[in-house]
């Protein structure tokens, strides 16, 4: 309690705020999981890789990496070839219909996207959260060409520092 009435200028308490040594976590950089499939409906591959990157040695077992990837790759198994059918009938039909023959496809595409995220939120709150990791799926630009690709990025979420009065 001692201090408890003192009374401080704004301008010492500035200078002891600027003495102090600033909490700073460095955090990696996210790992990048690209796609490696053949075939590519706007913008999502058809499978990811299940080899096991090294950014996540000591973070996560290799075994529940791969079955992560493997259940990611079971939804776009089941969702692609259906997605790629109406993108044939939709490119058929695009004069006739003035492009609305494409709705179908964009509207696939996307169910398929809220899948993937609903799986990524499901094992996040279940499992890589607590060890620290946050898999999210996000648009980025190819390295090769202008266009944009859906990777997997896992990201490190910082360490929260817990304060504990003496």
């Amino acid at each position: 309690m001692e201090g408890f009435d003192a009374i401080y200028y704004e301008e010492e308490i500035e200078n002891n705020e600027e003495t102090e040594p600033a909490d700073i976590s460095l955090v990696p950089d996210p790992v990048v999981i690209r796609g490696a499939g053949n075939m590519t409906v706007f913008g999502l591959s058809n499978r990811f890789s299940t080899e096991f990157p090294s950014g996540l040695v000591s973070r996560v077992a290799p075994e529940e990496f791969k079955e992560t990837v493997m259940r990611i790759n079971g939804i776009l198994k089941k969702t692609l070839p259906v997605n790629v059918k109406w993108l044939f009938c939709g490119c058929l039909c695009c004069c006739c219909t003035l492009g609305c023959s494409l709705w179908p496809v964009i509207c696939l595409s996307k169910r398929t996207q809220h899948s993937l995220n609903k799986l990524l939120e499901w094992e996040n709150s279940y499992l890589y959260n607590k060890l620290g990791l946050h898999w999210r799926l996000s648009k980025q630009q190819c390295d090769s060409s202008s266009m944009m690709e859906y990777v997997i990025l896992i990201e490190f979420l910082p360490k929260i520092p817990i304060y504990r009065p003496d």
